[in-house]
């Protein structure tokens, strides 16, 4: 792997870890059409902790206000809402342990991704048409958090996007579209060190050997995903998810032409 893929894979991970277009679907896409495939475990490891580092560093006060709470016993409100991304990140844990052979197995052709792209882009496109966007995360309650959860567990389908469904529930809750993104953004950071984890002890398993170019991954990863972050904040408080979801319809066709009329 030369650096500059390494920077590229970077900046696909924290892209599409952040935007509702779906992460483990562009991975499977670019293995297949351009036959770029990661540096292997040990440079995903890498890839992860560049959007966990992000989504932390990005939210360092929501989450120093989170420690600070459950360390003082102070700031009820910011101890709640720790407390339901807690248990808003068990089902979507559960579904990574459970599902994750099948998923390996079942769902990673071009197809399959088209489908669940074109699919999943329903729950976007009909929340906007129906959300009140009136409340913002301070007003979540505990089945809300769940609810949102629950969703997230969706995602370890490729092509469904976490963020996608997880912020299309935030919508349909009656959440604001940028406090949609601000809770999936902190619901994605257990499950993002989760699925570092997972890839870390496989990598130890197989013999981890650290390299410059994994740092480089990292830092790529890191910038793209704060930057995404930022922007996706700032383009919900004045603009829908329409074009998300026309990028996810257009690419699902896409998708199916070159595999159907030019066997890609």
């Amino acid at each position: 792997m030369t650096y500059l893929q390494a920077i590229f894979l970077g900046c696909v991970q924290g892209l599409t870890e952040f935007l509702p277009i779906s992460s483990s679907g562009h991975l499977i896409l670019m293995e297949h059409f351009f036959h770029i495939k990661g540096g292997g475990l040990t440079f995903d490891v890498f890839l992860h902790l560049g959007t966990l580092c992000a989504v932390i560093g990005y939210f360092w006060r929501d989450w120093w206000c989170f420690l600070y709470a459950s360390i003082s016993g102070k700031d009820k409100e910011s101890r709640r809402l720790f407390f339901f991304i807690i248990l808003a990140t068990i089902p979507g844990a559960l579904a990574g342990v459970l599902m994750a052979h099948a998923v390996e197995t079942v769902f990673r052709d071009p197809l399959s991704v088209a489908f669940m792209l074109l699919l999943m882009s329903i729950p976007l496109l009909v929340a906007e048409w129906v959300s009140s966007q009136r409340y913002s995360i301070k007003d979540l309650s505990l089945w809300k958090a769940l609810s949102i959860g629950m969703a997230q567990a969706l995602a370890i389908i490729p092509g469904t996007s976490r963020s996608g469904i997880t912020m299309a529930t935030g919508l349909f809750l009656g959440l604001r579209r940028d406090e949609a993104a601000h809770f999936s953004f902190l619901l994605s950071a257990p499950i993002i060190a989760g699925a570092g984890l997972f890839k870390m002890i496989g990598a130890v398993k197989t013999g981890m050997v650290l390299s410059p170019i994994y740092m480089v991954g990292f830092l790529s990863s890191l910038i793209s995903g704060v930057l995404v972050i930022a922007w996706l904040l700032n383009f919900l408080k004045q603009h829908t998810f329409y074009p998300f979801v026309i990028y996810r319809v257009g690419l699902a066709g896409s998708i199916y032409a070159l595999v159907k009329f030019f066997n890609l």
